[in-house]
C-alpha cells in the first residue's frame, strides 16, 4: 500500500500543480488586463501594474487551490483509470473506501498548505497591493489597523474607526500639521458623510487647536471637510474580510461586539478561514468517482470539463451562501460549512451510486 500511496502522491501532485500554475496565470492575466486601462493615471506606470498583479497571485493561489485540486485529482485518477491502473489497484485489494481514505490524507496535506497561505502570505499581499495602487494612482498613502484606517495626505493624518456600507464614516479623527510637522489641530467627528467635489459633511466635530501659548477647543455641529479621501478609494483600501487572516477577524470581531455592531459578515469570514482548506479534502475525495466512469461515458476532457464546471461551482456557492447568510443572519457555523459539507454529501452519494452497480 505504501507504494501505492507513494504512485498517487507523484500523480495527483503533479496534474495538480500543472492545472494550477494555469489558473493562477489565467487570473493573473486578466487582472493585468484589468489593470492596463489605468494605466498612466497618477504614477501608475507599467512596472507598479506587474507589481500589483504579482502581490495579488497569493490571493488567487488561496482561492484556486480547491478548484486546482478537483480538476488535478480528476485528471490523474482519470489517467490511471485510461491506462487500467486503477483496475489493476482495485483488484490488488484496495477497497474504496481505502482509496478515499489515502486521498483524503493527501488532501489534509494540502489543505495546511492552503491554510498557511490563506493565514500569513495572502492577507498580507492583499494589503500590500491594494496601497501600492491606491498610492500610485492617487498619492494616498494608507495602512489598515485594529485601530480603523489610517490615511496620510498633505499635512494630515486621519483615522476612521468604521466605514460603513453606505459609503459614510463613523469616528473621524484629523491631525492638522504645519509645514514644519507640528501638531497644529486635532478634531474628532462622530459621523462623515460624502457630498461631492471630494467634500465630506462632519457632524458632531469636537476640534481641538493648539496655539503658541494655548489651547482652544471648538464645538461643531456641522463642518466640510475637503479630502482626496473618496468612496471609491476606500472601497479599494478596505481589504475584505474572506482576504484578512484569522487572527484579525478575531480580533475585529471581538470589537464589533463589543461596541454592539453587526459582525456576521466577520464572524463567517473567520469560521471560512478553517473550513475553507478543508474543501481541499471534500474536492479529492468527489474526484474518486470520476476513476469509475468508463472511457464509453466520456474521455479524460469530458471528465475534467465536468471538474471545472464543479469546481466553479462551488466556488460560486461558496460566495453565494457566505453573502445570503450575512443578509439573512443565518447561523455562522451553517454558512461556513455549507458549500463544503454539501459537495462532501455529493462525494459519498456517487461513490454509494457506483458501488451499487
Amino acid at each position: 500500500m505504501t507504494l501505492i500511496r507513494r504512485y498517487l502522491v507523484k500523480e495527483v501532485f503533479s496534474a495538480t500543480a500543472f492545472v494550477f500554475a494555469a489558473l493562477v496565470s489565467l487570473f493573473a492575466l486578466f487582472d493585468l488586463i484589468r489593470e492596463l486601462k489605468d494605466l498612466g493615471q497618477g504614477n501608475y506606470r507599467l512596472p507598479q501594474i506587474i507589481g500589483y498583479v504579482l502581490l495579488s497571485m497569493p490571493g488567487h493561489v488561496y482561492e484556486l487551490f480547491p478548484i486546482a485540486v478537483l480538476i488535478g485529482t480528476i485528471f490523474a485518477l482519470a489517467q490511471l483509470a485510461s491506462n487500467s491502473e486503477y483496475t489493476v489497484i482495485r483488484v490488488s485489494g484496495v477497497s474504496v473506501q481505502r482509496f478515499a481514505a489515502v486521498l483524503a490524507q493527501i488532501g489534509i496535506a494540502l489543505a495546511i498548505a492552503n491554510f498557511l497561505v490563506g493565514e500569513f502570505i495572502a492577507p498580507a499581499a492583499e494589503q500590500a497591493a491594494q496601497r501600492l495602487r491606491v498610492r500610485a494612482t492617487t498619492g494616498v498613502v494608507a495602512s489598515d489597523f485594529r485601530s480603523g484606517l489610517w490615511v496620510k495626505e498633505a499635512r494630515s493624518f486621519v483615522n476612521v474607526q468604521q466605514p460603513l456600507p453606505d459609503a459614510s464614516l463613523k469616528g473621524v479623527r484629523i491631525y492638522e500639521f504645519d509645514q514644519d510637522y507640528r501638531l497644529r489641530s486635532i478634531s474628532h467627528a462622530q459621523s462623515g458623510h460624502y457630498q461631492k467635489d471630494d467634500r465630506w459633511l462632519l457632524s458632531d466635530v469636537v476640534k481641538t487647536v493648539f496655539e503658541d501659548t494655548r489651547t482652544r477647543v471648538e464645538r461643531l455641529e456641522h463642518t466640510y471637510w475637503v479630502s482626496v479621501l473618496t468612496p471609491a478609494i476606500l472601497d479599494v483600501l478596505l481589504v475584505d474580510p474572506e482576504q484578512r487572516s484569522a487572527r484579525d477577524l478575531f480580533y475585529y470581531v471581538q470589537h464589533l461586539r463589543e461596541n454592539r455592531q453587526q459582525s456576521a459578515r466577520f464572524e463567517i469570514a473567520l469560521w471560512t478561514k478553517f473550513t475553507y482548506p478543508l474543501a481541499v479534502v471534500v474536492m479529492m475525495v468527489l474526484a474518486l468517482p470520476f476513476a469509475h466512469v468508463q472511457r464509453r461515458a466520456g474521455g479524460i476532457g469530458a471528465k475534467v470539463f465536468t471538474g471545472i464546471m464543479l469546481g466553479l461551482g462551488f466556488h460560486l456557492l461558496n460566495r453565494l451562501v457566505g453573502y445570503v447568510g450575512s443578509i439573512f443572519d443565518w447561523p455562522v457555523a451553517l454558512s461556513a460549512t455549507l458549500p463544503s459539507a454539501s459537495f462532501l454529501l455529493l462525494a459519498f452519494g456517487l461513490i454509494w451510486a457506483l458501488e451499487r452497480r
